[in-house]
């Protein structure tokens, strides 16, 4: 199991920069953030997806700059919802353009996020979490005949590329949760798997541990993330919708790997993850707010570092 980073992470950085940062936190593998002005939800800070679909030279300066520096490349990052209803289309640009990049830079995994679709007729998705009203589940319904359709053709085109599509469990999305991520892989077949990141199960109350069981066989990817929750949920309840800088006012925040679950649970993680068949890389994702991000990376590796060697 590797250390790995999604050097979006160090989005304040260039791309040499973060490279070098990088490597010189120990990190071995790295997941690049495509979109930007394309589409999807990546600032797209050390890479033009358009650039490199065009450009011969830019994808061989991308995979020099990765493997001057002793790093592998080892995912693209496409999220975005590829079902909305205006911006869709832009976001599954940039998700297909991942497909074929990965396809030509030997790289096997694309990560992004199911979507959510609207009502017909719609401009807004409505994220369904309860059963009542009963037009609720109506709404549900509709979106996943919608979403099979779209992602019966996302994971055809998956299939012939050789590349594997993994799906993050996100707040406002079809699929947020362990029985969406089988209903969707059951549905278009297991090119399509999990991209594991407990950071979003833990305020949703569900637990990672049980969750990776779960998904053996299906995890694709893993991000890196961590989660604190903090006392205000005790009132406020875990639903958030104070903006995430605005870390002293919420009910749980994105923190630094390590600093809102510690070593063990990670080593424990890690453990996990290999007895349900996956010792791909732990790709780092920093949203910490209340550290820079160098320092925050630098927290993970450590952290994950220490982690991978207890449970070695």
């Amino acid at each position: 199991m590797q250390i790995g980073l999604l050097t979006d992470s160090l989005s304040t950085l260039t791309r040499a920069e973060a490279l070098d940062t990088a490597a010189e936190l120990g990190v071995e593998t790295v997941e690049i953030g495509l979109g930007g002005p394309h589409g999807g939800w990546s600032p797209a800070p050390h890479a033009d997806v358009e650039e490199l679909l065009g450009s011969a030279a830019a994808r061989a300066a991308l995979q020099k700059d990765v493997a001057d520096r002793g790093l592998r490349l080892e995912a693209f990052n496409a999220s975005g919802n590829p079902l909305h209803p205006v911006e869709g289309p832009a976001d599954d640009r940039v998700l297909r353009g991942a497909l074929q990049l990965a396809e030509e830079f030997g790289v096997d995994t694309v990560v992004t996020m199911s979507g959510l679709p609207a009502k017909p007729g719609d401009t807004f998705p409505a994220w369904i979490t309860t059963v009542w009203p009963e037009e609720n589940l109506r709404l549900l319904e509709q979106q996943w005949s919608i979403a099979v359709d779209h992602w019966g053709g996302l994971a055809e085109e998956a299939r012939r590329r050789g590349v594997r599509i993994a799906v993050e469990m996100h707040a406002n999305q079809l699929v947020y949760s362990v029985p969406g991520l089988l209903r969707l892989r059951a549905a278009v077949g297991e090119v399509v798997g999990v991209n594991l990141d407990p950071s979003h199960l833990w305020w949703m109350g569900a637990d990672p541990l049980a969750a990776t069981d779960a998904l053996a066989g299906a995890i694709h990817h893993v991000h890196a993330k961590d989660t604190r929750i903090e006392a205000r949920a005790a009132v406020a309840s875990r639903l958030e919708t104070i903006p995430n800088p605005r870390t002293d006012e919420r009910a749980w925040n994105y923190v630094a790997v390590g600093t809102g679950h510690d070593t063990e649970f990670w080593a424990g993680f890690a453990a996990a993850l290999r007895a349900a068949g996956y010792d791909g890389p732990l790709s780092i994702e920093n949203e910490d707010y209340t550290l820079g991000q160098r320092e925050s990376v630098a927290i993970a590796v450590e952290t994950l570092r220490e982690s991978l060697t207890v449970r070695a």
